[in-house]
């Protein structure tokens, strides 16, 4: 009997203890969530369209209610013609690198349901509808090319691209990377011409690595990919005219014209306008192009003492030529209005918090749609804001990160919220931000996360050397005891501009931080210097010393986190991936009396070996900076690692290449250091595919529980 009673004791609590988020259930979906996937507005405004399993799903924004297919079949995406009348649909995809890819598409005719193969059915990449809807723009093996809709016609712009030489009309490795984008052309108002961007990488140094596979002898992948100081591609903007079928070069000779990392079409039926900067990056000048005489226009130039985020440009035309544009001039980011010709009517937000991001602009209401941090650093919220008056009302939530997605007329809006203690829900609001109906919530995912003793993020703020309050959070074992001692495990990003303190749901290592928890660790994070959302002072001073100032903050977070009662500081550890696997390395070696543990996972430990847009935007080139560069770099400082160390990396990282953990590994071993370290054949910058990820974090877990 007294067996029996002990096998039920027994059996309840392993049913206690099973209660928990394991990376079995991580990884199986068991806590997936829903979402809504490609909403878009239709131009009546009264009805939006979303992709669904069995096609493009029409709903009415006053009802909610769906009211049939647009289009049968199984899509990964969709864009319409300006009136409608067509839809470009993506069937089937390959990517190349972050935002590239090779695709099939058709174009379907709603009016008459004909269905044509773009480019008879072969893949292209960057596919964009004219303006009048009756042709489609797109290219491939590096040429640009135009179908008419109605013949079915093909006709070929360009003759000269060429892989690893020329590309027409589509960014190169650095320029997808680093300016965020793969389309480098544009169609005018009046579909009469194409403005598009060519880019000549002959000079540019080109990158190997080795592919593995299951053959008898490796192959190579072969790209240009310019490392900080070496060349980049000569860009020259072009422009094509549909009636004479000819191209010709503009003059952008007197003006800067290294870069030309944006295209951008105006109110204007014969205008382009291209963003262009030197290399140092902290000028940027708005050029008007006449597409008509091929004349080039300065509208203005953006200037900054240290660098411009010519990754991230708000630039949009209204119905007048006049337009908006995004600054972090005054020491936030803001919005400012300029006339036709370039020149400043007024800014029209200000105060200690930033734009995060432009939704459009109702001509009616003379109001701009726009999402900021004007509820604190850690959220986002959207507001619409009067481009006369600046009168501004919030119409979301007024915590968490909130985004939107508006209807044409502004009637309505789809609300994305989530917080640190709630998954993502999609709300139908009005456009005064009145609740119309819930579309979507993952409050399923939430109760199977709570019933397996979830804890979510506490949100504070820490101080550095230097006097700032630095942003932080702090996940605790659910029965914290504050008399007693717990591990540490601090995880960070600290990239420019970067943001890991944020109230919003965590999909990426939230789950696995966790389990940590429920192993017994405390795990936190803090966004020191360099991160942002705080205003540029903050952001951007790491300037010419990328790293030097951010791995200070990560040693005294992690002091202050040690000096705290409920702390062990002599088992304190730290994670990070990418830039944050960078700082991890940083972490083991010049703060190796406060870490004893560290993972890093693909990181940089030179910046001389990444590529010169990012790197030389923060840090100018290495002929101009080199203690900049040696001086922040870990291989410099392998003599001085003396915790556990594992280091991790894809062997096919494109990104932020093998060379990187090999450098660093010779330097450890020709220090005499113990390390462990995992590669991932053929894995690029994501380490993911297969049971990779599931081995990966099994890996990375096992590391901290034996070592911390």
């Amino acid at each position: 009997m007294k067996k029996i009673l002990l096998s039920l004791s027994l059996i309840a609590s392993l049913s206690v203890f099973s209660q928990e988020i394991t990376l079995d259930k991580i990884y199986s979906g068991y806590y997936r969530g829903k979402g809504i996937a490609g909403i878009a507005s239709l131009k009546n405004g009264e009805n939006y369209a979303v992709i669904e399993p069995t096609g493009i799903a029409k709903y009415s924004y006053k009802t909610s209610q769906k009211e049939g297919n647009i289009v049968d079949g199984s899509f990964e995406s969709y864009t319409f013609n300006d009136d409608e009348s067509r839809i470009l649909l993506l069937k089937e995809s390959q990517p190349i690198y972050r935002h590239s890819f090779l695709g099939k598409f058709d174009v379907k005719d709603l009016k008459t349901g004909k269905i044509l193969n773009l480019n008879n059915g072969n893949t292209v990449q960057e596919p964009s509808f004219s303006p009048d809807g009756t042709k489609v723009a797109f290219i491939s093996e590096n040429n640009l090319f135009y179908q008419d809709l109605n013949s079915g016609k093909i006709t070929q712009i360009t003759t000269d691209g060429k892989k690893n030489s020329i590309l027409n009309g589509l960014a190169d490795w650095v320029y997808e990377e680093e300016f965020g984008h793969a389309q480098q052309y544009q169609w005018t108002k009046n579909s009469d011409a194409i403005v598009f961007i060519k880019s000549n990488e002959t000079e540019v140094p080109e990158m190997y690595i080795p592919i593995y596979g299951k053959q008898l002898y490796p192959s190579e992948m072969r790209f240009k990919y310019p490392k900080a100081g070496e060349k980049n591609s000569v860009v020259s903007a072009q422009l094509y005219r549909l009636d004479s079928g000819k191209t010709i070069p503009l003059n952008l000779s007197d003006f800067k014209n290294y870069y030309i990392p944006n295209v951008y079409q105006t109110a204007k039926a014969d205008e382009i306008v291209l963003i262009t900067s030197e290399r140092t990056q902290n000028a940027s000048d708005v050029l008007k192009v006449n597409t008509k005489t091929g004349a080039v226009q300065k509208l203005f130039t953006e200037t900054d003492e240290k660098w411009i985020d010519t990754d991230n440009v708000t630039l949009e035309f209204l119905e007048d030529d006049s337009f908006i544009w995004g600054s972090e001039r005054d020491g936030n980011r803001h919005l400012y209005w300029y006339d036709q010709n370039g020149k400043l009517k007024k800014q029209i937000t200000k105060g200690n918090w930033e734009v995060t991001d432009y939704y459009g602009f109702n001509p009616k209401t003379k109001e701009l749609l726009i999402q900021t941090t004007e509820k604190g650093s850690i959220n986002k919220v959207v507001s619409k804001v009067n481009i006369e008056n600046g009168k501004s009302t919030l119409i979301s939530n007024a915590d968490g990160t909130n985004s939107a997605s508006f209807s044409g007329n502004y009637n309505y809006f789809i609300e994305t919220s989530s917080s640190a203690a709630k998954p993502y829900t999609f709300v139908l609001k009005d456009g005064n931000g009145k609740t119309v109906k819930e579309l979507q919530n993952n409050n399923s995912q939430l109760q199977k996360l709570q019933a397996d003793n979830m804890v979510t993020r506490e949100f504070f703020t820490i101080p550095n050397e230097a006097g700032d309050q630095m942003n932080a959070w702090i996940m605790k074992p659910k029965n914290f005891d504050k008399n007693k001692k717990y591990p540490l495990f601090m995880f960070q990003y600290s990239g420019p501009g970067s943001q890991s303190v944020s109230n919003s749901w965590d999909q990426g290592n939230g789950l696995w931080f966790n389990h940590l928890v429920q192993q017994g660790y405390i795990v936190a994070c803090v966004d020191g210097r360099g991160t942002g959302y705080k205003g540029t002072k903050y952001k951007k001073s790491t300037y010419l010393n990328l790293g030097k100032y951010e791995i200070e903050d990560q040693i005294a977070a992690a002091k202050w986190f040690g000096n705290q009662s409920y702390i062990d500081k002599s088992r304190i550890g730290i994670f990070g991936w990418s830039f944050g696997g960078y700082m991890a390395s940083l972490a083991m070696t010049k703060g190796a009396d406060v870490f004893k543990t560290g993972i890093a996972v693909a990181p940089v430990t030179n910046w001389r070996y990444y590529d010169t847009v990012y790197t030389e935007r923060f840090l100018r080139t290495p002929q101009e900076n080199p203690a900049g560069y040696d001086e922040n770099s870990p291989t410099e400082y392998a003599k001085l690692l003396k915790g556990k160390f594992l280091l991790i990396h894809g062997t096919a990282d494109d990104n932020v290449h093998f060379q990187n953990s090999m450098e660093f590994s010779e330097a450890l071993i020709q220090n005499k250091k113990q390390f462990e370290f995992m590669a991932y054949p053929d894995k690029n910058h994501g380490i993911f595919g297969g049971q990779t990820r599931p081995q990966l974090y099994q890996k990375m877990t096992d590391f901290i529980l034996e070592n911390l």
